[in-house]
């Protein structure tokens, strides 16, 4: 499903530069054009010019489904390729340090100081948006973290917001809640979020929640096939959250980076999901195929921001760019 950057017709192309990319979700989502669970998301006006990430197994993977512009290695080494201009700079700036289920270092800790990395790159480039993905964690305590992030984004002349988004209500099959901040430079039309179109109780403007069978039940009679990454783990159960199990009539828990023993059984087979039954519930297409083996697919699945998302982010973007 290997994309390219160019538009059709004379609609205006705005050029991105990704950080953090890994595995390209977030990318796939603002380039669009790919289709799951049979809707399909159309191509967005935005091209993918330059991406960093400092996995050579999560390039391999940017590589083989989207384009070879992305440069591997440590961001802060890369930040003098990168391009003098564009539109937009996106990226998910690792988060562990601020996560629930780290080590809670804070936003000076080794990982997620990394924003700093962001904050050089938008102070360099100058875009016209910035887009900055993090855990929920950046919202717990006294939110010290969350206001330096705001800060330092804001000192730098943009105007900032951020919200919390749950994935489940935007047709993601998935429990998964992250934030997303936004900046917008002056002259730029402010940022308008993307309302939910799905909701735990239908109403005028929702429909329900995307469910666990909704999404994988096809898959359920299907061998395993490493070529299409429908392939799990046999790591035993282990305490608290290595019994934990999806269920069948609910969006499934969130997909984490670090699982191996601890990613969710399935909700009828006596097997923990598969790669492709995790990708699925990230709103992943069938033909985006991780090249990398089982625990180093965990890792990309469980850090990507779910293209569909990403996509609903990316067309309230282009909106504020026209």
């Amino acid at each position: 499903m290997k994309l390219n950057g160019n538009g059709a017709g004379k609609e205006k192309r705005h050029r991105v530069v990704s950080l953090f990319s890994g595995c390209g979700g977030l990318d796939l989502g603002f380039t669009g054009g790919f289709s799951v669970f049979g809707r399909k998301y159309d191509r967005l006006p935005f091209d993918i010019v330059w991406a960093n990430d400092l996995n050579p197994a999560a390039c391999a993977t940017y590589r083989k489904n989207l384009s070879d512009h992305i440069h591997c290695g440590d961001i802060w080494e890369a930040l003098d390729e990168m391009p003098k201009r564009a539109d937009v700079v996106i990226g998910g700036f690792p988060c562990q340090d601020v996560s629930i289920n780290g080590l809670r270092r804070g936003i000076n800790g080794h990982r997620s100081g990394l924003y700093k990395a962001m904050i050089e790159a938008v102070a360099r480039i100058r875009p016209k948006v910035f887009v900055a993905e993090n855990v929920k964690g950046l919202l717990i305590g006294n939110n010290e973290a969350l206001r330096r992030v705001l800060s330092d984004f804001t000192a730098l002349g943009y105007s900032v917001s951020y919200k919390l988004y749950l994935a489940a209500d935007y047709d993601i099959p998935q429990m998964r809640q992250r934030i997303f901040i936004v900046g917008t430079a002056p002259r730029v039309k402010g940022f308008t979020p993307p309302a939910p179109i799905c909701s735990e109780t239908p109403s005028l403007y929702t429909k329900a929640w995307m469910t666990s069978k909704e999404a994988i039940g096809d898959l359920e009679r299907k061998p395993e096939d490493e070529s299409i990454n429908h392939v799990w783990s046999r790591a035993e159960r282990s305490p608290e959250q290595g019994n934990r199990q999806i269920k069948a009539d609910r969006p499934a828990d969130t997909m984490r980076a670090e699982c191996h023993g601890n990613i969710q059984f399935h909700y009828k087979l006596d097997r923990r999901i598969s790669m492709r039954e995790a990708a699925r519930f990230q709103s992943f297409p069938d033909d985006f195929i991780f090249a990398a083996k089982l625990r180093e697919t965990e890792r990309q699945v469980g850090n990507a921001v779910p293209p569909v998302l990403g996509w609903h982010i990316a067309k309230a973007v282009s909106e504020s760019l026209q």
